[in-house]
């Protein structure tokens, strides 16, 4: 299953995005509403100049002591990030995750963000097939 390409694993994503100035708390808000951990940051062409996600958010504002209501991504989020093209396999992008010790790899197409994946996102058929894989294991004890 890691040999899915990044296009089928984003495939019905919708992009959840704000751009540099926006304040950490509607960022915040944004990926409460839309149930994700990090959001693209975006300049006015569409094309992507960062991440911010729930560990920045921890680590950048809330350890740091910074008003959310006052401080902008730009201030807080990465801006030197790993991405990874739509044609790439999964096996690259959970590669990215291990070596660089991330959860997120946005997938990129021109510069212009296209969806993410995530370390949690990004296993979801996997471990459907594991679960499946195991209930057969049972299963197929239960029987003998």
């Amino acid at each position: 299953m890691p040999h899915r390409t990044l296009r089928e694993v984003i495939q019905g994503q919708s992009l959840v995005t704000a751009t540099a100035t926006t304040t950490v708390r509607a960022a915040a808000i944004a990926m409460a509403e839309q149930n994700v951990g990090a959001i693209l940051v975006v300049d006015d062409q569409g094309l992507l100049s960062g991440l911010f996600t729930e560990r920045d958010a921890l680590n950048r504002v809330v350890a740091r002591g910074l008003d959310p209501e006052g401080t902008p991504l730009s201030a807080v989020m990465t801006h030197q990030l790993q991405t990874a093209s739509p044609d790439k396999l999964l096996d690259h992008a959970l590669h990215l995750m291990y070596e660089g010790g991330f959860r997120h790899v946005p997938v990129v197409d021109n510069g212009r963000p296209v969806g993410m994946v995530s370390a949690r996102n990004a296993l979801g058929l996997e471990i459907c097939a594991f679960e499946r894989a195991l209930e057969e294991r049972d299963h197929i004890a239960e029987i003998l």
